[in-house]
C-alpha cells in the first residue's frame, strides 16, 4: 500500500514482470508505491522519474531506507535519465491519486480548489486555458482529448460563463459543465471528461508519452521489458501501437492484462487500467 493510502495498481502483475531485475526505470514514480514494491522484490537499483516536486520528494522520504538502491530524478518522462542499459522500464500513466485528492492542485471535479492542474507548478495552468482560448480551440481540446461527444456545448457554456467573471476553481468548472450537459443518476460525474481533457492539454501528455516510448526502450538491453498501465483510450493506443510496430520489441501481452475482479472492487482507480508488456529482442 501507498503512503497516500491508496493501493499501487496492478502491482502484483508488475512485479511478475519487473521484480528481480538489475536496475528498473520507474518513469512514473507518483508517490512510491510501484517503486516499493519493486525494491522489495528484489531490484537491485531503481530510478524514479517524475516531473512533480511533491511526488519527489514524498517518494525520497519514503523510499529513503533502501540507500544508494534508489534515485529519484525530477523531469519530464520524456527526457530519460542516461543509463548505459536497463533491465526494465514502467510506466502507470494518467494522473495520480495523490494529486486528485489534494484540492490546491485542482485536478479533481470532486474537490475544490484551484483550476491549477500543472504537474510542474510551472507554465500555463487549466484556468489559464479555460479562460483565454477561443470557443472552437475548447471545442477540439474537449472532443479530442476528452473524447467528450457534446464539447461544442460545453465550449459555449464555458465561454458563456467566462464572459461574466473569469473560472477560477474547480467547483465552478464542474457547475457549468454539469449545468450544460446535465446529469445521470448514478452515472459519472458529467465533468469527467472535461477535466481529463484539461489536464492533459496543459502537461502535454500525449506528446511526452509518445516521445517518451521509443527513447526508454532505447535504453533497454536485450531482455530487458517495457510495462506500461494506462486508464483511457488515448494513452492505450500510443502504448500499443508502439510495442506492436518497434522492431527490436517482442510484444509480451497480445490482448491487455486487467486487475482482478477483486482490486477493481476494492480501488476505484484500478477499473480502467490496461497493462501491456514487451521484452526487447536479443541481438542477432
Amino acid at each position: 500500500m501507498s503512503t497516500d493510502g491508496h493501493e499501487p495498481v496492478m502491482v502484483g502483475e508488475v512485479v511478475r514482470l519487473l521484480g528481480g531485475r538489475d536496475v528498473v526505470l520507474d518513469m512514473t514514480l507518483g508517490a512510491g508505491g510501484h517503486a516499493e514494491a519493486l525494491l522489495r522484490s528484489g531490484v537491485g537499483r531503481l530510478i524514479g522519474v517524475d516531473r512533480d516536486p511533491d511526488a519527489i520528494r514524498l517518494a525520497t522520504e519514503r523510499l529513503s531506507r533502501f540507500g544508494e538502491r534508489f534515485t529519484a530524478v525530477r523531469t519530464r518522462f520524456s527526457d530519460v535519465p542516461a543509463e548505459d542499459r536497463v533491465d526494465g522500464v514502467l510506466y502507470d500513466l494518467g494522473v495520480s491519486s495523490m494529486q486528485l485528492d489534494r484540492g490546491e492542485r485542482g485536478f479533481s471535479y470532486r474537490t475544490p480548489g484551484p483550476l491549477d492542474m500543472r504537474m510542474e507548478r510551472e507554465g500555463g495552468s487549466a484556468m489559464d486555458l479555460v479562460n483565454s482560448a477561443d470557443e472552437a480551440e475548447l471545442a477540439r481540446i474537449l472532443f479530442e482529448y476528452g473524447e467528450e461527444r457534446r464539447s461544442r456545448r460545453v465550449a459555449a457554456a464555458i465561454v458563456r460563463a467566462r464572459a461574466r467573471t473569469p473560472i477560477a476553481t474547480t467547483d465552478e468548472l464542474a457547475r457549468i459543465v454539469a449545468s450544460a450537459l446535465g446529469a445521470r443518476r448514478g452515472g459519472p460525474h458529467p465533468a469527467r471528461r472535461t477535466f481529463q481533457a484539461l489536464r492533459i492539454a496543459v502537461n502535454r501528455e500525449l506528446e511526452e508519452l509518445a516521445a517518451s516510448l521509443p527513447r526508454a526502450a532505447g535504453v533497454l538491453a536485450p531482455g530487458g521489458r517495457v510495462v506500461a498501465i494506462s486508464y483511457h483510450s488515448l494513452e492505450d493506443r500510443i502504448v500499443k501501437r508502439f510495442l506492436n510496430e518497434a522492431p527490436d520489441l517482442d510484444v509480451l501481452t497480445k490482448k491487455p492484462l486487467r486487475p482482478s475482479a477483486a482490486e477493481a472492487s476494492r480501488n476505484p482507480r484500478a477499473r480502467s487500467a490496461k497493462l501491456r508488456a514487451a521484452e526487447k529482442r536479443e541481438a542477432a
